[in-house]
C-alpha cells in the first residue's frame, strides 16, 4: 500500500479546505463541484486537480464518483468537504425564527456525502458546517449523520465514531473570528482530540498562547487612500459608515451606545454596517452581504476581493473567477485554507501516527505597525431625522421576520 495520503473532496467550492488540506501533505483525486464560476476557479488554480463529471452530487452515483477519482472502495485516506450549510444558519434563525433544516432540499446534500462514505469508506471523513448543524434541541442533521454511521458501520464492518469539533478560526491563527463545526471520524475509530488554541485575546491571555493575528496582520500593506469604484460603498447607509468607530456596528447609534439613537436595540442583524477593527480578527466573512452588510473596511469601504483573501488566508496568486459578487461568494463560502492544513496535518498526526510540523505555512506573519484607530466623523445632516426613542427588538423568533411566517403556518394550516 502507498503511504500517499489520498482525498476526494466533496461541495469543493473555491477550494479552501482542499488548498489546506494539500498543504498539509493530500493528494487531492477529484474535486466534486456544481458552480460553473467555482469550476472555472479550480480550474485555473490547479489545472492537476481533476474536477467530477457531471459536478453535481447527486447526478453521480457513488460508484461512479469513486471509478472517476482512480480509487477502489477502502483505498481513499480522506474524504473531506461541506455540504452547503443555510439550512442550519443562525442567520437564516436569528429572521425567521427557525430554519427548515432537513426538510430544506439543500440538506439533501447531508444525505449525499453518506452515500459516498458508504461506497468509498475512507480511512478518514471530515465534514465541515456551520454552528447551527448542533444547536440543542435543533440537531436534526447531526442526528441524521450519526444514525447513518451507525448503519454504515453494521453493514461494512466500520468503525466510523464522529467527533464534534467546534472551534473559531482565530483561535488557530486565522486573522478572523468564523465559529463552524467539523466533524471527524475515523474508519478505525481512532479518537480525535481538538488541539489547545494556538492564538488567543491578548487581553485573556495567560502569557503562554500567541495573539490573535488582526486585521492589520492580514491586509495592513494594502491600506491605500485612494479607493477603487469596486470598493465605494453604496445604498442608504453608505454615508453613515465613516461615523461608525472601528469595530463597532449599527448598535454605536443607538440609544445604550456613544452614537445618536438612529436604531432600536438589536432591531438589525449583527453585521449591519459592522467595520473591522485593525487590532482585532476580522469579523466573519459572509458570502452574500447586502450593501449595509459588513465587515467594511476601516476607512469606510468595501473590502477588495484580495483584502477578503487575505482574511480567509488565500494566498495571493489565487485568482477568483467571475465578477466581484461571484468572488465574493466563493470566498465567503470557503473554509479557511489554514484551517485545512490545520487539520490536515492533525489528522496525519493523530490517525496515522506521522511526525509533521506545527506552524501553519498559510496564516499570515504578525506585523509590528499597526497605527491607531480611525477616529469617526460627525452623522450627515440626511440621517438626524432618525434620532430620538426607537423600540428594541423583541427577542429571538418575536420579530417581523417570525410572525410572517407564523401567519403563513397558521394559513396553511
Amino acid at each position: 500500500m502507498s503511504n500517499k495520503k489520498t482525498m476526494i473532496s466533496l461541495f469543493s467550492g473555491a477550494g479552501g479546505l482542499d488548498l489546506g488540506l494539500s498543504a498539509a501533505g493530500f493528494t487531492n483525486m477529484l474535486c466534486v463541484e456544481v458552480d460553473p464560476t467555482a469550476q472555472q476557479t479550480l480550474a485555473s488554480n490547479h489545472p492537476k486537480w481533476k474536477l467530477a463529471s457531471p459536478g453535481d452530487i447527486h447526478a453521480l452515483t457513488p460508484s461512479e464518483l469513486l471509478k472517476q477519482s482512480g480509487l477502489k472502495p477502502g483505498e481513499l485516506t480522506l474524504l473531506a468537504g461541506g455540504p452547503p450549510c443555510q439550512p442550519f444558519s443562525k442567520s437564516g434563525y436569528w429572521v425567521t425564527g427557525d430554519t427548515d433544516r432537513l426538510t430544506d432540499p439543500r440538506a439533501k446534500t447531508l444525505k449525499a456525502y453518506l452515500d459516498i462514505v458508504r461506497e468509498a469508506q475512507p480511512e478518514v471523513i471530515l465534514l465541515e458546517n456551520v454552528k447551527g448543524i448542533a444547536y440543542s434541541d435543533k440537531d436534526e442533521g447531526l442526528q441524521l449523520l450519526v444514525n447513518e454511521l451507525n448503519k454504515i458501520n453494521r453493514d461494512k464492518k466500520t468503525h466510523y465514531q464522529p467527533h464534534i469539533v467546534a472551534l473559531n478560526a482565530a483561535d488557530y491563527g486565522v486573522p478572523q473570528s468564523r465559529e463552524r463545526v467539523f466533524i471527524i471520524a475515523s474508519r478505525d475509530g481512532i479518537q480525535f482530540t481538538l488541539p489547545v488554541p494556538t492564538h488567543c485575546d491578548p487581553k485573556k491571555s495567560d502569557g503562554k498562547g500567541q495573539s490573535h493575528l488582526t486585521a492589520w496582520d492580514a491586509i495592513g500593506d494594502l491600506d491605500v487612500d485612494i479607493w477603487p469604484d469596486d470598493v465605494k460603498p453604496s445604498g442608504k447607509w453608505a454615508e453613515l459608515l465613516p461615523t461608525i468607530p472601528e469595530g463597532q456596528n449599527y448598535l454605536w447609534h443607538t440609544e445604550k451606545m456613544g452614537g445618536l439613537p438612529l436604531f432600536g436595540w438589536r432591531t438589525r442583524f449583527w453585521s449591519f454596517l459592522l467595520k473591522l477593527a485593525k487590532d482585532k480578527p476580522s469579523w466573519t466573512i459572509q458570502a452574500q452581504p447586502g450593501p449595509a452588510t459588513g465587515p467594511f473596511h476601516w476607512k469606510g469601504r468595501l473590502l477588495s476581493i484580495r483584502e477578503l483573501a487575505r482574511l480567509q488566508t488565500f494566498p495571493d496568486n489565487y485568482q477568483f473567477a467571475g465578477d466581484r459578487r461571484a468572488a465574493h461568494m466563493q470566498i465567503g463560502n470557503a473554509v479557511p485554507p489554514a484551517i485545512g492544513e490545520f487539520f490536515g496535518l492533525e489528522i496525519r498526526r493523530q490517525f496515522f501516527d506521522e511526525r509533521v510540523r506545527k506552524k501553519l505555512k498559510l496564516i499570515p506573519e504578525k506585523r509590528k505597525d499597526c497605527p491607531p484607530p480611525e477616529k469617526p466623523k460627525a452623522v450627515p445632516k440626511k440621517y438626524l431625522s432618525l434620532s430620538g426613542a426607537h423600540n428594541s427588538h423583541p427577542g429571538i423568533g418575536k420579530g417581523p421576520g417570525a410572525k410572517k411566517r407564523e401567519k403563513k403556518e397558521q394559513a396553511n394550516a
